[in-house]
């Protein structure tokens, strides 16, 4: 193929780097496949761009508005996604370890859209928690919000996942309204170029948003400012010099590393080789040693095993890789492709040779054999035996980040609970097991050291994502070793772009600055019955006050026999009496929602689809016979699922004759937008 010029993109325009610029082979034959380059960038000047256009015009929308344009370069790059695919065996990826990548990464953009848009306000200020009193009258609250830092985000990301790594850091900086400036590794630079030309052709990123560094960083951190934040993926040795940068340090830039991670597989003592569970801890231990030929940061590199099965487990896995093709990733055949370069290769290579050396031994492959096309990095997936593995300190501190795993015994429980930390922090942990209570005390005993851990076993197999697959709604991260951070999660991913900031005043003035109706607001009557409207109609804090009703002996008792609900606190006045809590017989709570539901709901067809739940339920004040019962139904918040259906939370308070509150919860019904 035509060897690739690789371009920056830096304050909006497609820049070729000055001089000479830096090949970059094919993995499968050494061929070079494109050339980069970053010198003579201004590096001050893009993150100047970012802070002071990028900045403001994301700042500008709403979360809503954010969301919609994840959605439209999710959309994007799976249109285009063949182009793509294209490059992708150049990595030595298959397709199906380009799958993960590429489709991988738009479907991370399109379920941080999701996010936004189901779990957000369609306002500028995220509200983070409750109120918090702080008077003894109401009035003097206080609220922590979460707004955009002011600066920019400064992605650096690994070569394993050029795609999926790039996006999955974009989304949530986006969605959250801080710019980005992404440096992917320069092995697999072309994947991660092409696909941020997709993304730009878009044409929906508004100016300064995001810029592109196919080369070296330069004088860049020296630039950072304490509104600006690192998020880094790769070696802890390149994360411990960037993260100690002396303007790091001096200016208190938020630094989130992913870096290396010894991750581990159990075996629980309960999976013989006659178990369905033994079956599949051998399946996904071998799996995750050759997707993406085993350079995965999640990859199983250490793999416990029950003592008396360690033997078994090595014949079956043995078995397995022996059957494993590996050749040209083009190939539909190949199950194996290559290492992403020679380099990579070799320090595969070293590191086998340094587990070796520490006490392990190799029971299958030779990673010195000469395999696949001549000239590419392929390599033989390799097993290794720790038959002592607390004696052999390297398998529990060295990564041979390639097609490598170390099998292990352990004594009991307990063993297999120390060996996994040994690890000192991984970013994920599976066990295979069928025993709830053997599962509980290894998760217990082991999770503070893990960022992810699953627990697979033959009734979830199926359903299971696998060991290896980071996924948006979960942090993606682990402790110590693996870095300390976390990515992902859903909207915790946001909150690293994002300063949290505790508010003291009225719950009106809250309301004004967050741009959401929150308890204690002022309300505006509405002229229409709100379920008259549709959302784009509605107004935050728009209320509904409904008409009183009384609520009689004979309607508690009526409920009370016509569900089966008679709890002596309805039916019994002298018992009820007796109690701590109640003056005499009181109306059941669902009877007190009931009666509120037909006061507020307004029967007709219309905007309003279906009552799908309610949230925050709080009974605050009984309700006894000959009471009444009034509603106030407000707008508390608005969000778009969809172009036909969108998400409302009413703010439901119930109050009896003296203006006492009797109830609250949260409504949420779907709607037309």
């Amino acid at each position: 193929m035509k060897t690739l010029e690789l371009m920056n993109y830096a304050r909006d325009q497609w820049i070729r780097g000055d001089g000479g610029l830096r090949d970059i082979p094919s993995a499968i034959d050494g061929s070079i496949v494109a050339a980069t380059g970053s010198d003579g960038l201004d590096f001050a000047a893009m993150l100047d761009h970012a802070r002071h256009v990028g900045g403001p015009a994301l700042r500008k929308m709403t979360f809503h508005e954010r969301a919609w344009m994840l959605k439209d370069l999710g959309l994007a790059i799976m249109a285009r996604k063949e182009e793509l695919y294209a490059l992708n065996p150049h990595s030595g990826a298959t397709r199906g370890d380009g799958w993960i990548d590429i489709d991988g990464g738009a479907l991370t953009l399109l379920s941080y859209s999701s996010t936004g848009r189901k779990k957000l306000p369609d306002a500028h200020v995220l509200l983070d928690g409750e109120q918090e009193p702080l008077a003894k009258e109401p009035g003097f609250v206080g609220q922590h919000i979460m707004t955009p830092k002011q600066g920019a985000a400064v992605h650096i990301n690994a070569f394993n996942f050029p795609v999926w790594g790039m996006l999955e850091k974009v989304a949530p900086t986006l969605l959250a309204g801080m710019p980005c400036i992404v440096k992917p590794a320069t092995a697999t630079s072309y994947l991660a170029e092409a696909a941020f030309r997709i993304m730009i052709e878009t044409g929906v990123l508004p100016d300064g948003a995001v810029q592109l560094v196919v080369g070296g960083v330069g004088d860049m951190f020296e630039h950072l400012t304490g509104q600006d934040v690192v998020s880094f993926t790769g070696s802890a040795q390149t994360a411990n010099k960037l993260k100690n940068h002396p303007t790091v340090l001096r200016e208190s830039v938020t630094f989130v590393a992913e870096q290396d991670s010894l991750n581990a597989s159990v075996l629980g003592p309960d999976a013989g080789p006659d178990t369905p569970e033994f079956d599949l801890f051998v399946s996904e231990v071998v799996r995750e040693m050759t997707v993406k030929a085993g350079q995965k940061c999640t990859a199983i590199r250490r793999a416990m095993v029950p003592a008396q099965h360690l033997d078994a487990v090595e014949a079956a896995m043995t078995e397995k890789l022996a059957a494993m093709t590996i050749g040209d990733p083009r190939e539909k055949e190949t199950q194996l492709g290559a290492l992403v370069s020679c380099s990579q290769r070799d320090d595969v290579r070293e590191k086998i040779a340094e587990l070796v050396e520490g006490g392990a031994r190799i029971v299958h492959g030779d990673p010195d054999a000469s395999v696949g096309i001549e000239g590419g990095a392929f390599i033989t997936p390799t097993l290794l035996r720790a038959d002592e593995p607390w004696a052999a300190d390297a398998v529990h501190d060295v990564e041979a980040f390639g097609p490598v795993a170390t099998i292990m015994p352990y004594s009991d429980l307990d063993d297999a609970i120390a060996l996994a930390n040994r690890g000192m922090g991984s970013l994920a942990l599976s066990m295979f097991s069928n025993d709830a209570q053997a599962a509980a005390t290894f998760v217990r005993g082991a999770a503070a050291f893990h960022g992810r851990m699953l627990v697979i076993n033959r009734d979830n197999a199926k359903l299971s994502t696998g060991h290896g697959s980071p996924l948006p709604v979960l942090v993606h991260g682990g402790p110590g070793r693996a870095g300390g951070s976390e990515e992902m999660g859903g909207v915790r991913g946001l909150h690293h772009y994002m300063q949290r900031t505790a508010i003291q005043s009225t719950p009106a003035m809250i309301a004004a600055i967050s741009g959401q109706y929150v308890a204690g607001a002022p309300k505006t009557k509405s002229d229409v019955h709100p379920f008259r409207l549709k959302m784009n109609e509605m107004e935050l804090g728009q209320t509904f006050f409904s008409d009183t009703r009384e609520v009689t002996i004979e309607d508690i008792e009526h409920f009370a026999y016509f569900t089966g609900d008679t709890f002596y606190a309805h039916m019994d006045e002298e018992a009820a009496k007796a109690s701590p809590i109640f003056e005499g017989r009181v109306a059941h709570g669902y009877l007190i929602l009931s009666f509120a539901a037909g006061l507020f709901v307004d029967p007709d067809p219309g905007p309003v689809l279906a009552n799908t739940g309610l949230e925050d339920l709080k009974f605050l004040t009984p309700l006894y016979p000959g009471d009444t019962m009034r509603v106030e139904l407000t707008v508390k918040s608005k969000s778009i699922k969809s172009d036909e259906t969108g998400v409302v939370k009413w703010a439901v308070e119930i109050f009896n004759q003296d203006d006492e509150p009797v109830a609250t919860y949260t409504l949420l019904t779907e709607n037309t937008p």
